[in-house]
């Protein structure tokens, strides 16, 4: 899985000092290296400029890489907003957002995001572009939010579904959340308001279509 991400990285996706910047400052930071292959990225930019969306949900921000490929996609039109739980993650994030000229795109949303997404829904915001990338045991909770803030046919994305391959292969050393994404995968795959697909890149990419 490593060496075929490697490959794809390689062949598909070219250097870029912008996001190579954001890498570094997350390293400085002291923050955990999770930001999504550039491959990933790459995806998130392109299902962004298909799908046409224009406002979009981010949950999980660290240091701002993802938001910067969602913002890639939607334009000048677009807005973002991201909920981060570490003040100091969405402020660097809000940083390398502004560096790469979407500062006036963006807002931050700091704080558990649970509480977030219930703010959301009582000011009757509503999306039509998700990226969920948080913390994993809470998954399922944030779909079901997402789905109540999506517009009809609105895209979710959750990155980290494959557990680094553990969720399919017994031979892996198992995340302490691959039982539980095992059986999230399950749920999702299985949604009667969802149309979704597991793209093994990165670390797992599931794209859901919010169906009704």
């Amino acid at each position: 899985m490593k060496k075929i991400n490697g490959y794809i990285d390689t062949v598909f996706t070219k250097q870029d000092a912008l996001l190579e910047e954001v890498i570094a400052s997350i390293e400085e930071n002291g923050m955990p290296a999770i930001s999504v292959s550039p491959s990933s990225g790459k995806l998130l930019t392109m299902l962004m400029t298909i799908s046409g969306a224009t406002n979009v949900l981010e949950i999980g921000a660290l240091g701002g890489y993802s938001g910067i490929c969602l913002a890639r996609g939607f334009g000048n039109e677009g807005k973002l907003t991201s909920l981060e739980l570490e003040e100091r993650y969405a402020t660097l994030a809000a940083s390398n957002l502004a560096k790469a000229g979407f500062g006036d795109q963006v807002a931050y949303r700091t704080g558990p995001a649970l509480h977030s997404l219930e703010q959301l829904a009582s000011e009757g915001k509503r999306f039509d572009f998700f990226f969920i990338d948080a913390d994993k045991e809470n998954y399922e909770n944030y779909l079901d939010a997402c789905i109540g803030l999506a517009e009809p046919g609105a895209l979710i994305v959750l990155d980290n579904v494959l557990a680094r391959g553990s969720v399919a292969d017994p031979e892996v050393q198992p995340k302490r959340y691959t039982a539980f994404m095992q059986v999230f995968n399950d749920t999702v795959a299985n949604h009667p308001q969802l149309e979704s697909l597991l793209i093994p890149l990165g670390d797992g990419m599931t794209v859901a279509r919010v169906t009704k």
